[in-house]
């Protein structure tokens, strides 16, 4: 080969590498160039003490997922109940939880005693968020964190909160941050955990030495139980009962937030009636009342103090009723 040749030769194999470098840089992180995404890194560098290279390290081949903004703007709980509960409340769901609660009784027994939380709230939780496991989720959750923390407006702080979570939380674990995969909107696990409420509630109920919600059952049960116990859960109070409005303005009677209840006396007085006729509530029990759609019309539950920790959960109504409904189903199975 002639000098020039050789000249020749590696110029361009150079200028093809660097290519393939800002072809490649430029599809390592998509979120890299947005304009919120140095103060992004600032913040997380301040609250979990991590380097700016860390940040970036575990931000690599992060993905966009446009489909996860449509999916956010049409969530489950815009359905009516009657289409709403036809999701969990079905034969096959509740055999499954059968199965689990049979499988996993301990943990679940030692749960309810450890933290006054009964076993049939845990499993509705389990039911509702994955099937008892059967669907935990599979998109990479750093994407789905991303994707919302930078192209969510209306909860975008929330979101990269989340997001910072999960990378220290990946780092403190040794996790690659791709490896993590759970639901659209970035929750983990059996549970369905954010990543910031595995540090403050997780508990590693296997002695495995790690808390692993991905893979472990009995980690997960005592989570929720933690969790719930930490949002207020009374033991051994109700809560909800079906009920009946007798009037004729229900917009008057049905809570506008749960969080603010009201003397079921009041309640009372304005015709709504519980439809177990063995169940007394004192007049001054602060309660709500919330309407639900069935094909045939709507439908009234009075709910209590559990019914709003339920909520902390997940604020839909919905969302609240599915849990207990499943879970006290499948309880009631294996007596």
């Amino acid at each position: 080969m002639t000098s020039t040749f050789i000249q020749k030769f590696f110029k361009h194999i150079t200028l093809c590498t660097m290519a393939l470098c800002i072809s490649t840089v430029g599809h390592a992180n998509d979120f890299a160039n947005d304009p919120n995404y140095n103060d992004f890194k600032y913040q997380t560098m301040q609250k979990y003490g991590l380097s700016s290279e860390q940040i970036d390290q575990a931000m690599l081949g992060a993905q966009n997922r446009p489909n996860i903004l449509k999916i956010m703007e049409k969530p489950g709980e815009s359905k009516p109940w009657y289409q709403y509960q036809s999701m969990f409340l079905v034969d096959s769901t509740i055999q499954r939880g059968v199965r689990f609660e049979d499988q996993y009784a301990d943990a679940l027994n030692r749960a309810e005693q450890q933290f006054g939380v009964p076993k049939a709230i845990i499993l509705g939780i389990l039911g509702v968020e994955t099937g008892f496991g059967q669907n935990k989720g599979s998109i990479v959750t750093r994407d789905a964190l991303a994707t919302l923390a930078f192209g969510y407006p209306r909860r975008s702080d929330y979101f990269k909160d989340e997001l910072a979570a999960l990378i220290a939380w990946c780092y403190k674990e040794g996790y690659p941050t791709g490896s993590i995969v759970g639901s659209y909107a970035g929750a983990i696990g059996f549970p369905q955990f954010m990543p910031s409420n595995i540090s403050k509630y997780g508990i590693d109920y296997d002695h495995s030495g790690h808390i692993d919600l991905r893979n472990s059952a009995p980690d997960a049960i005592a989570s929720i139980a933690n969790y719930l116990s930490a949002h207020g859960w009374q033991s051994n109070q109700p809560i909800a009962v079906a009920a009946q409005y007798t009037g004729s303005t229900p917009e008057a009677v049905i809570s506008k937030d749960v969080n603010v209840p009201v003397p079921y006396g009041v309640l009372k007085q304005q015709g709504v009636v519980v439809l177990n006729p063995n169940m007394t509530i004192d007049p001054l029990e602060l309660v709500s009342l919330i309407q639900l759609q069935s094909e045939s019309g709507p439908i009234y539950y009075l709910t209590f103090h559990n019914f709003k920790v339920i909520t902390t959960y997940n604020r839909s109504r919905m969302y609240a009723t599915a849990v207990w409904q499943l879970g006290t189903t499948v309880d009631s199975r294996i007596r």
